[in-house]
């Protein structure tokens, strides 16, 4: 058998733990991400090279797949192709039989011998998810903690114990009232305004306020990781993160950008906010119902509007808020805000290369762009209104 038929004949798998992401915006490109859930690497690739390792299942061999990409794209890939493809992933320790988190001057341990190293492509670029922010540096000022020593295990345990919840009839009825007790604060808001202003004021009610409202992150943090389960998602790490004065809990989803579909991580990422909202569904019961003293009535009152002010913040698209990501998902976009900025730029200047852009590109960008200016102008009116109220009343 000849080089050729035994590198035509090789069946390549991708390693357990590799995963392919959807096709996504970057610029003017449209890329798909793969991360080793190993070493928590992760890079980019094009549509064709994707099309090409989403079939390395370890069935279909080099001759089969080769096929494949002739019919979609009408050209044949070479031999040199199929060893730079084969040397790329070998190299960083993807395929099955290759050494994971090789170096990139070693050649992968394919099972054919017959398939030789080959000199391997430049390396594409690295890439960090949007779900695994770098960690602060350790140290008295600032750094992070982890809380549980098995984080994925831990999510597991709270999903059996409450992934009953996320079902249809228990989460439609929490929504409608949530739904119900957003429009009670909106009636209300010229009310509550004062409240909170007069909470500022009461040492002790402020800071039982502050410790609730620290609670319903920590809450807001494990609805992510929650909901990320419920889809298949891995959990890295739970623990506490410090930037001195401010502490803050934080939940790792290590896969949120490979679930299985766009929606899926759009409820992960919107996952927080809603259990924000749902924390204070008792409270909201104790404000409109329960015979309380007029300090603790108002006290109540300061705790939903700053508590539903907490939440739609987290809900502004802007990095790295959860509203950011839920945006990057319906642009179906990697870097955004990069690459918003960078389109706006070329077009504002009526440069060619903006012509040079997909429509799909050039809608989502420009959507996204107006978006963020409509958002400003919400945020600037809403405070210009309250700070009015209460310099008024």
């Amino acid at each position: 058998m000849s080089a050729a038929e035994a590198l035509a004949g090789y069946r390549p798998a991708l390693r357990p733990g590799v995963l392919l992401s959807d096709a996504l915006l970057h610029g003017a490109a449209t890329v798909h991400l793969i991360k080793d859930t190993g070493d928590g690497s992760s890079f980019k690739v094009g549509p064709k090279e994707h099309f090409l390792i989403a079939r390395m299942d370890g069935e279909r061999s080099l001759r089969e797949i080769g096929e494949e990409y002739a019919r979609e794209y009408g050209r044949r890939l070479d031999g040199a192709r199929w060893q730079q493809i084969l040397r790329m992933l070998g190299s960083r320790g993807l395929l099955a039989g290759a050494p994971a988190g090789a170096p990139a001057a070693t050649a992968p341990s394919a099972p054919s011998p017959a398939v030789p190293s080959a000199a391997p492509p430049a390396a594409p670029s690295t890439v960090r998810s949007a779900s695994s922010p770098a960690l602060p540096g350790r140290g008295v000022m600032r750094g992070s903690v982890r809380l549980v020593a098995d984080a994925d295990a831990t999510t597991a345990r709270l999903h059996r114990a409450v992934g009953f919840l996320l079902a249809p009839g228990w989460l439609v009825p929490l929504l409608c009232l949530v739904a119900a007790m957003e429009a009670a604060v909106v009636l209300n808001i010229g009310e509550l305004l004062v409240n909170a202003r007069e909470l500022f004021t009461n040492p002790v009610l402020l800071a039982g306020a502050a410790t609730l409202l620290w609670f319903s992150t920590a809450l807001h943090e494990l609805a992510h990781g929650l909901v990320a389960r419920h889809y298949g998602g891995t959990v890295a790490e739970i623990g506490l993160r410090w930037r001195l004065p401010v502490v803050i809990m934080y939940c790792t989803v290590d896969n949120y950008l490979y679930l299985g579909s766009r929606w899926q991580r759009i409820h992960t990422a919107l996952a927080g906010a809603v259990m924000n909202l749902l924390f204070l569904l008792p409270f909201c019961a104790l404000w409109l119902f329960a015979p309380l003293d007029a300090a603790t009535h108002d006290a109540l009152g300061a705790l939903l509007l700053l508590g539903s002010v907490q939440a739609f913040a987290m809900l502004v698209p802007f990095p790295p808020l959860d509203g950011y990501r839920i945006a990057s998902q319906l642009c179906g976009a990697t870097e955004l805000a990069a690459s918003t900025g960078t389109y706006l730029r070329l077009a504002a200047r009526r440069d060619p290369a903006a012509a040079g852009y997909p429509r799909r590109a050039r809608t989502a960008y420009l959507a996204y762009g107006l978006g963020s200016v409509l958002v400003l102008v919400l945020i600037a009116g809403a405070v210009v209104a309250s700070a009015h109220h209460l310099l008024t009343v």
